[in-house]
């Protein structure tokens, strides 16, 4: 199982842009978990800051072993949701991976995740 927490930058000037991406997964939040099963995330959030006028999306994720990345999916909710990305996420900023130090998941519950 791998839990992560990683740090994106969003471009300069996209901060409307992100409001229409997360409001499109959220209205369209029956596909985006069908699409979930195959890439073996059981739990994916999303959180927003901003600081100093620089604005970063942080992904949270909760994923099995041997899913399906997002690039190989054919749904059309991960083709959509990889062109936002496209439009938004500033790739000349390294991501930041934060450090896992404690995984709270009570034994019944990872059972159920494999």
């Amino acid at each position: 199982m791998n839990v992560e927490l990683t740090k994106f930058k969003v471009k300069k000037g996209k901060s409307q842009h992100v409001d229409e991406w997360l409001k499109f997964l959220n209205e369209n939040m029956k596909d985006v978990l069908i699409t979930l099963e195959d890439e073996k995330m059981f739990v994916e959030t999303i959180f927003r800051e901003k600081i100093n006028g620089d604005e970063y999306l942080y992904w949270y994720s909760v994923q099995g072993e041997g899913g399906q990345k997002v690039e190989q999916s054919n749904h059309w909710i991960d083709k959509k949701h990889l062109e936002f990305w496209g439009e938004c996420i500033d790739e000349t900023f390294k991501p930041v991976d934060l450090k896992t130090e404690v995984v709270m998941i009570p034994e019944k519950i990872r059972k159920s995740m494999i």
